[in-house]
């Protein structure tokens, strides 16, 4: 089984950046909505305008060890604008099914090496007042609790001249990460480093950092 692991965050966090911290050769991108890399591209393997079929289909062989999804939410966020006109819940069980779909196909039919990353925006839950994952509306969120289908979810944060993902929640988010994989609540936002500390923690076949 494959690992999927869930980083979550504002626009302009520092999210798409952290991918930098990987070697271009070692890791696939599938762009769901922008393009773009938020630096010099030097060899980076980008796939534009990435949907459920294009990433299911490179993902059902995969040839790399790592694969970032940037940005998921639109997956669920493209599925409900194709279907606005649609009357009745139904298209919300849809949304909900194929990103779980999704997840689970990682979760069972891909090797146990390749890491897959959700680069996620975030939203603030009106009853908590904590940050979660941004889905569409809480019809979606009575179906499902994106947090929950991942055993890793990092928060990446933007302050002053300081960008970081934070690995344990401070009762504000949602982040989690097994017992003992950081050694600190706040880590560079950096994915290269994640990658190998995920890869070490279970023992896979760990790449090297940027």
């Amino acid at each position: 089984m494959g690992l999927p692991v869930l980083i979550l965050g504002e626009s302009g966090s520092g999210k798409t950046y952290s991918i930098k911290g990987l070697k271009p050769e070692e890791v696939g991108i599938f762009a769901v909505e922008k393009s773009l890399l938020p630096f010099r591209n030097t060899g980076y393997k980008v796939a534009k305008n990435a949907d459920y079929n294009l990433i299911m289909a490179g993902l059902k062989k995969p040839q790399l060890k790592t694969y970032v999804i940037d940005d998921s939410q639109y997956l669920m966020v493209n599925e409900f604008f194709d279907k606005a006109k649609d009357a009745g819940y139904q298209k919300y069980t849809d949304i909900g099914l194929h990103f779980r779909n999704l997840i689970h196909h990682i979760n069972k039919n891909i090797p146990d090496d390749v890491i897959v990353y959700f680069l996620h925006h975030t939203e603030i839950d009106t009853n908590t007042g904590k940050t979660k994952a941004k889905t569409v509306g809480k019809m979606l969120d009575n179906y499902l609790t994106v947090e929950g289908c991942f055993n890793i979810v990092l928060q990446a944060v933007a302050e002053v001249n300081d960008h970081y993902f934070m690995t344990q929640s401070d009762g504000y988010n949602t982040a989690k990460s097994p017992e003992g994989m950081f050694d600190e609540l706040k880590i560079d936002n950096n994915l290269g480093f994640v990658d190998c500390a995920i890869r070490c923690y279970y023992g896979l076949e760990e790449s090297e950092v940027k």
